[in-house]
Formats: C-alpha cells, structure tokens, sequence
C-alpha cells in the first residue's frame, strides 16, 4: 500500500532525528506478512490502507504484532476508534514462553476513548499496569477527537518514551524496563458485553523511522576494581562477581568507590544487596577536601524506605524522598536481598526505580552539574554490609 502524504509527515516530524527514512508499517496487502496475532481472536483486516480491529465475544486482549523488533524509532499513526472500546500500540514488547504462556507484555500507547481521556499515555500491558497517566495532563485529555480521527506520535530512544496525541506533548517517561521489541496493535477484550461485542478502532497512515538501538555496557567487569579507585574509609573488594563494602561504626569516614572516568548525563543500572548500613549511588559527584569525600546527588541505597530518593551532599540534602507508607505497602525495598535499580539523569531530570518501581522524578529548578563521577558509598559511624553488581550504562549501539 501506498501511505498517501508520508513525505510531507517526515518533513514535518523527522527534521529533528538524523536516522533511516521512513517507511510504512504496512507494506504488503495482508497482514499475515510481516505480522503475527497473539492473543485472543479479533478480527484484523487490512484494505486501502486501513487496518480494521472487530472485537468479538468472550476473548482476551488480541494484539496483531510485527514479527521485526525495533529499538529505538519514532512512530506515527492515525486511529479512530469506538466509543466502546479500549484499544492501544504496544511497543517494544514481546511474548514470551516463559512469561505467563506467552502473555503479552511490553509498553503500551493507549487509546482510551472514556471520560478519563488518557490516549498517549504509557501503560504497560501484562506487568506493571500505568507508567504514566494523564491526570496531570488537562491538554493532553482535551485533544483527544471522540469519534473521529487522531493523531499519534512515539519517539522512543534509550530509556526516553515520549508521546504526543494531536501534536500535544501527552506522555514523558524515562523508564529502562525494555530498550526493544515488537510492535502491536491491540483490540482489548470486551467479555460478554453484546453492546461491545462487534465494536471497531482502525488505524491508518502509519509510519516509523528507525533510529538504531542502545544497549548496555558493562561498568563493572565482575572480577576486579579496574576502573574504579576507593577512598579512605572501609573496605571494597570483589567477592562472587559482586563489589562487596564493609565498615565498622568505629570508623567516621565516608568510605567511597569512585570511577576514574567523568560522566555527563546517564542512564544507569545495576543490582543492590544491602545486609547492615547506609549506602548509596553517587553521581555527578565531584571531589573535595572534607570528610564526605564528594559533593553531588546520591541515589538512596539502604535498609530503610528511603531507598531510591535522591539526596544532595554538600547542597540541598534530601530533594526527593520516597512515599515510606507506599514504600513499605508495596514492598519496594527488600533489604538482605537482591534489588535492582535504575538511575536515569537527563539535563535538569533525574528519575529513579527500584524493583520497576519509580521512587524519584526530580527536576531540578537550578541545575549545576553537568557532569562528574559515580561512586558507591560506605556511610561513616555505621556498621556496614552492602554488594553491587551488574553495573551497566546504556549507550548507543555501534
């Protein structure tokens, strides 16, 4: 099929991403190629350029879903969709034999014709449930066209998802879940309802650039401390492919781990394990002469529900503390185990998730650094026990 205006689209929405031409999704008259359903059965049919999603009875969520998996993109289409319906486009998603019989799981760009009006924003399908809402977004609610056709736009690149419905910014997630998968068209299930059974969304006009991929490399090797110099204060040292850190309370200093390298704006990952104390992530962090060793923002790391603030040594203290009661409700944080952590810092943006949770969004209203060093802490007067691993930064791919 023939996308009728493509060329006038990428002009219009390309002219910021050096990156392959765009293309159509659909280039072939059945959606048999290219493409696999999964799911439930609704109907998927494609004619002039329209692709067509029927509901029907008693089925779960259907997803007609690419057989390529992307990176990182930018994808634009046209949907229109009944009132009746809930639909949406996963991305970077997959299916998995492994995970729940091969349910679907992965971003999704709802389309959400109900009073609540959250289309473009991000939820994910099979997992976590809403990432971001639009409850804070009143324009993005507004642009939504009951009834009639609109537009949206996906620009995904590294952990940065970012929607616009009708050209007005919806949704802007940093999130480091999934960095690729397919993409899928979704007709959500509507039970036994006879007034929902037969309901349609179509989607047309559907376009994507590809801009490559990331993908993650390692900061740690695992077997030594190449990389990285430890301060005065406690002890590090490799122990069963993890950094391990200890310190006696006797001891005042704030024993650091800190990188020989410099780093700008990141997206960080790594695995925690904090048996006693009080320790952290640091970054942007620079040297100084005092008993703190560094001054710069460090992502929480300890026994308590404070794990995954952001707190500023040297500077304003704690400028993101977590919610402790939901915290200790859902079970964030589980000291003596294995955890995982995610730290995305962005210009004046720094968003942090423990477990696939987010426990900070700070934006920083006067931001100053830049850049500077990463640093893993032994907090000073404290008896200390706590293990990294698997530390990784997410760059572009070669």
């Amino acid at each position: 099929m023939v996308l009728a205006g493509l060329s006038t689209l990428c002009r219009v929405v390309g002219a910021e991403s050096p990156g392959d031409p765009w293309q159509p999704l659909f280039t072939n008259p059945d959606v048999a190629t290219g493409f696999r359903q999964l799911g439930g059965k609704a109907v998927y049919e494609l004619k002039g350029g329209v692709l067509t999603g029927t509901s029907v009875a008693a089925e779960p969520n259907s997803f007609l879903a690419t057989t390529k998996e992307y990176g990182d993109f930018q994808l634009t289409y046209e949907f229109k969709v009944d009132p009746r319906l809930n639909s949406g486009v996963q991305i970077r998603s997959h299916s998995r034999a492994d995970f729940k019989n091969g349910q679907v799981h992965g971003y999704q760009a709802e389309i959400d014709p109900s009073d609540r009006a959250w289309t473009a924003g991000i939820y994910e399908e099979g997992r976590r449930g809403w990432l971001q809402n639009l409850t804070a977004n009143e324009a993005a609610r507004r642009a939504f066209k009951q009834g009639d056709w609109n537009t949206v736009r996906i620009r995904a690149v590294g952990d940065s998802i970012r929607t616009w419905l009708n050209g007005v910014p919806a949704a802007d997630l940093r999130d480091a879940g999934e960095t690729a998968g397919f993409i899928a068209f979704q007709v959500h299930g509507v039970g036994q309802e006879a007034d929902k059974v037969g309901t349609q969304v179509q989607w047309r006009q559907v376009a994507l650039q590809d801009l490559g991929r990331h993908e993650w490399k390692p900061l740690f090797d695992g077997s030594s401390l190449n990389g990285w110099t430890a301060t005065p204060g406690g002890q590090w040292e490799v122990k069963d492919g993890a950094i391990r850190g200890t310190s006696p309370a006797s001891d005042p200093r704030h024993g650091l781990l800190l990188s020989e390298a410099m780093h700008g704006d990141f997206t960080m990952r790594l695995k925690f394990k904090v048996t006693k104390g009080n320790s952290g992530v640091y970054f942007k962090a620079q040297r100084v002469d005092d008993a703190v060793t560094v001054h710069g923002f460090q992502a929480e790391v300890c026994e308590n529900d404070d794990t995954g603030g952001l707190y500023e040594t040297g500077g304003r203290a704690w400028v993101a503390q977590p919610d402790k009661a939901w915290m200790a409700r859902e079970k964030v944080n589980r000291p003596g185990e294995w955890n995982e952590m995610w730290v995305s810092s962005h210009g004046a943006r720094t968003v942090v998730h423990v477990n696939g949770r987010q426990t900070a969004d700070f934006v920083d209203p006067s931001p100053t650094r830049e850049k500077g060093l990463f640093g893993l802490q032994l907090h000073g007067g404290q008896d200390m026990e706590v293990e990294y691993k698997d530390l990784a930064l997410l760059v572009p791919a070669p």
